[in-house]
C-alpha cells in the first residue's frame, strides 16, 4: 500500500474517489455539508457540481424551488457542466483540489479506495474520443460550402456561453447574441473580469473609436457609451477617444490603456489615453520624460508595473526597431540602449514576456517581407539574444496576435502578403519548441491579419477568444478555443534516439506534478516522453533516480557536443582573425600606394598648370609678332610708293630740260618750281 502512494499516485478513477473522499463527498444527502465548511462556497459549489458530473452524469433532474437558495445553487453548477464527460469532470475535481489544498493526498487514509454513492451511475453512453488522457463527446464538423469556419458543435451539447466549447483544440464560432460591433482589424482588446472590451480598429481604411464589449458569460455584445468626463463638464457631448488603428490596449488597474497607434492626425510623440471602467471617461495621461516618436504597428508588453514598446511604424511609414519603457507608477518614459543585436526593424510582430523576466519578439514584417524569427531580450541585463527555434518552425507572419497560457504562447492567424496563416501554433517559451495545435481550412477570419486574441476561463479551465481580423474582408466574428493538456504541453515533447529495449523517464521539475508517459517506439528508436499535470513526484522513487542519472549522462553529452562546438567556433574565429589581419595589412599597403598615386598626380597637375602658364604667355608673343608683321608690312608698301614717286619725278625731269632749254628757262628755276 506505501508503493501505490508513491509520486506515480494512484490511478483514475481511484484517484478521483480519494480526493472526493478527502473533500467531504459521502453517500448521503447531506454529505456535501463538509465541503462548504472546508472551501469557500463558491469552490465549494464547484467541487459538487464537478462530483455529480463524475459519479451521476449530466444534470437531469428539475430546478429546486426558488425557496431554497443553497439547493438552487448546487442545482446551478451541476446543470452548468452542460454534457462533460465524467472522466474530464474527475481530473478538473483533482486539480481543483489540489489548488486548495496542495497536501490533500499525503492525508487521505490509505483504506480509501472508491466513495459509497447511493445514486444509479448514469448509464448514457458517447461515442467519446480519448485524447491524452481525457474523453470527450465526439465533435460534428459542419463544413460551408463559401470556405467559412469549421462550426465544431458536440452532439450532445446544448450550446449556452462558453460552456458550449466542448471540445479541445478546434476553434468554433459559437452563437452570439446582441449587436455585432463593426467588422475591423488592427483593433485593441482586453479582457476585464468576464469581459471583453473592443476599441477602435480600421474599418475600409476608416479609423474607429467606438468602444463595444462582450459578455463572455452571456456571450452577448453591447456598446460602451462614453460619459462627459472633467474636461468637459460643461459640455453635454462625451470626450471620445480620437479614431485609432494599430495601438494597444492594455488592462491596467480599473483602467484599459491606449497606447500609441495611427491616427488622421498623429502627434509627434506616442500618446496613452485612459479609459476608466468606473466612471466610463476617456482621458490622456500626462507623461514625463522622453516620450517615443507617434508610431503604429508597435508591441506594447505589461512587465510588473512597466509597459515596454518595441517598434512599429511611424506616421512617415518609416520602420522602428527602438525600445522603450513606460513607468506606470511615475509615468516616465525611458528610452533603452540594448546590448546584443536588436531584431530588424519592424512592425505588426508579437510580443510576450516569461517569468517577468524575458521579453520575446516573434515575426512581423517590414515592407518588403515578413520574418518568422524569435527574438529575446532579457529585461535584468538589457541584451538582445537570437536563440535557437526548435520543433515545427513557423512560417513567416505579419499582423498575427499571440497570448500566453503559462509558460506556453499560443500564436493565431497573421499573413505573408501572399495569403492567410490557417495554422494555430503555440512556443513552450522554456524549451523554446514550437508545435502546431490545429489548423483551420478556407479563407476564413482565423487566417487574417489585425485580429486580435485574449484569455478567457470557464469552470477553471482557459478560453481563447478571437475577434476580428482581414484576410479580404473585413471580420466581425468571435471564435474560440479551448488547449487541451495535449496543446499546452505538446511542446515539451522531447525525442532522443536510444536502443528500442531502454525505457527513459522524465523527472518533473515541479513537485506538485507527475510525469506520464507515452512510449511511442518507433523503427528509429525514438520515444516520446509527454509531460502532465495532475500527478504528484516524489524524489525518493527510485525509476526517477534513474531518470536523474540518464539526464545527467545526456547532459553530460550534450556538454561535451557544446564544448566541441564551442572549440570549433574558436577556432573559425582565428582563422577570420588571421584572415582580417591580412586583409588589414593589405588594405595599408594599398592606402600606401594610393597616397603615391595622388602624390604624382598632384605633381602632374603643378606641371600642367605650369605649360598652360607657359602656352598663355607664346600665345602672347605670337599675336604681338602678327602685329610687327602687319606694321612692316605697311612700311614696305610706303617705302615702295616713295621710291615709286622719286622715280617718276627723275623721268619727268629728264625729258623737261630741252624743252627749257629752247624756252629760255634757266635749268636751276626748273628744278625749283618740281
Amino acid at each position: 500500500m506505501a508503493m501505490a502512494r508513491a509520486s506515480s499516485g494512484l490511478a483514475y478513477p481511484e484517484r478521483f474517489y480519494a480526493a472526493a473522499s478527502y473533500a467531504g463527498f459521502g453517500g448521503s444527502p447531506s454529505s456535501s455539508k463538509g465541503v462548504i465548511s472546508k472551501f469557500q462556497n463558491d469552490v465549494a459549489l464547484l467541487l459538487y457540481g464537478l462530483y455529480q458530473q463524475a459519479t451521476v452524469g449530466p444534470c437531469n433532474v428539475p430546478k429546486p424551488r426558488a425557496w431554497n437558495p443553497v439547493e438552487s445553487s448546487k442545482w446551478t453548477s451541476w446543470n452548468g457542466l452542460g454534457n462533460m464527460a465524467s472522466t474530464e469532470a474527475m481530473r478538473l475535481f483533482v486539480k481543483i483540489l489540489e489548488e486548495e489544498d496542495p497536501g490533500w493526498y499525503s492525508r487521505v487514509p490509505e483504506y480509501v479506495v472508491e466513495p459509497v454513492v447511493d445514486v444509479e451511475m448514469n448509464t448514457q453512453k458517447f461515442e467519446v474520443v480519448t485524447q491524452n488522457g481525457d474523453s470527450f463527446p465526439e465533435p460534428k464538423t459542419i463544413s460551408a460550402e463559401n470556405g467559412s469556419l469549421l462550426e465544431t458543435q458536440d452532439k450532445d451539447v446544448v450550446l449556452e456561453g462558453l460552456g458550449s466549447v466542448g471540445v479541445y483544440d478546434q476553434w468554433i464560432a459559437p452563437s452570439i447574441s446582441g449587436q455585432r460591433p463593426k467588422a475591423r482589424y488592427e483593433h485593441g482588446a482586453a479582457v476585464v473580469q468576464d469581459k471583453m472590451y473592443i476599441f477602435g480598429g480600421n474599418h475600409n481604411g476608416r479609423y474607429l473609436n467606438d468602444l463595444q464589449v462582450l459578455d463572455l458569460r452571456s456571450l452577448t455584445w453591447s456598446k460602451v457609451e462614453i460619459r462627459a468626463g472633467t474636461e468637459s463638464s460643461e459640455s453635454s457631448s462625451p470626450v471620445l477617444s480620437a479614431p485609432c488603428a494599430g495601438h494597444s490596449l492594455i488592462l491596467w488597474e480599473n483602467k484599459l490603456l491606449s497606447i500609441a497607434g495611427h491616427t488622421k492626425d498623429p502627434s509627434e510623440t506616442v500618446t496613452v489615453k485612459a479609459f476608466d471602467l468606473q466612471t466610463c471617461t476617456w482621458s490622456t495621461l500626462t507623461t514625463y520624460g522622453k516620450a517615443p516618436v507617434s508610431r503604429g504597428g508597435q508591441s506594447v508588453t505589461l512587465v510588473g508595473t512597466t509597459l515596454v514598446m518595441f517598434g512599429g511604424e511611424d506616421a512617415k511609414r518609416s520602420l522602428l526597431n527602438d525600445l522603450h519603457v513606460l513607468d506606470l507608477e511615475t509615468m516616465t518614459w525611458d528610452e533603452i540602449d540594448a546590448v546584443g543585436v536588436p531584431p530588424s526593424p519592424r512592425s505588426d510582430h508579437a510580443a510576450a514576456v516569461h517569468a517577468e523576466r524575458y521579453l520575446l519578439i516573434f515575426g512581423g514584417g517590414s515592407h518588403a517581407t515578413c520574418f518568422n524569427d524569435l527574438h529575446v531580450l532579457d529585461l535584468q541585463s538589457m541584451e538582445w539574444s537570437r536563440p535557437t527555434q526548435q520543433g515545427e518552425i513557423p512560417t513567416p507572419r505579419a499582423g498575427h496576435a499571440g497570448v500566453t497560457v503559462g509558460e506556453n504562447w499560443f500564436i493565431v492567424g497573421g499573413g505573408d502578403n501572399k495569403s492567410g496563416v490557417s495554422e494555430t501554433i503555440v512556443l513552450n517559451m522554456s524549451t523554446l519548441i514550437w508545435s502546431v495545435v490545429t489548423t483551420v481550412q478556407g479563407r476564413v477570419p482565423l487566417a487574417s491579419e489585425g485580429l486580435s486574441l485574449v484569455l478567457s476561463s470557464y469552470n477553471g479551465e482557459d478560453i481563447l477568444v478571437s475577434f476580428g481580423g482581414y484576410n479580404g474582408r473585413y471580420s466581425n466574428e468571435v471564435h474560440v478555443l479551448k488547449p487541451s493538456h495535449k496543446s499546452t504541453l505538446q511542446s515539451k515533447i522531447m525525442e532522443s534516439p536510444i536502443p528500442d529495449s531502454v525505457a527513459a523517464l522524465h523527472n518533473a521539475t515541479n513537485a506538485t506534478r507527475d510525469v506520464e508517459y507515452e512510449f511511442e517506439a518507433g523503427q528509429e528508436g525514438k520515444i516520446r516522453e509527454i509531460v502532465m499535470d495532475n500527478v504528484d513526484s516524489n524524489p525518493m522513487n527510485i525509476k526517477s533516480k534513474e531518470s536523474s542519472d540518464q539526464l545527467i549522462a545526456a547532459l553530460k553529452a550534450e556538454k561535451e557536443e557544446l564544448e566541441a562546438s564551442l572549440t570549433k567556433e574558436q577556432l573559425q574565429s582565428l582563422k577570420l582573425k588571421q584572415e582580417l589581419t591580412e586583409a588589414e595589412t593589405r588594405t595599408t599597403d594599398l592606402t600606401k600606394e594610393l597616397q603615391s598615386v595622388r602624390g604624382q598626380l598632384a605633381a602632374e597637375q603643378s606641371r600642367c598648370f605650369k605649360l598652360e602658364v607657359d602656352v598663355a604667355e607664346l600665345r602672347q608673343k605670337v599675336q604681338a609678332m602678327d602685329t610687327l608683321q602687319k606694321e612692316l608690312e605697311l612700311l614696305q608698301r610706303q617705302k615702295a610708293a616713295s621710291e615709286q614717286a622719286a622715280l617718276n619725278a627723275k623721268q619727268r625731269q629728264s625729258s623737261g630740260g630741252v624743252w627749257g632749254w629752247l624756252a629760255g628757262t634757266p635749268s636751276n628755276q626748273k628744278i625749283v618750281d618740281i
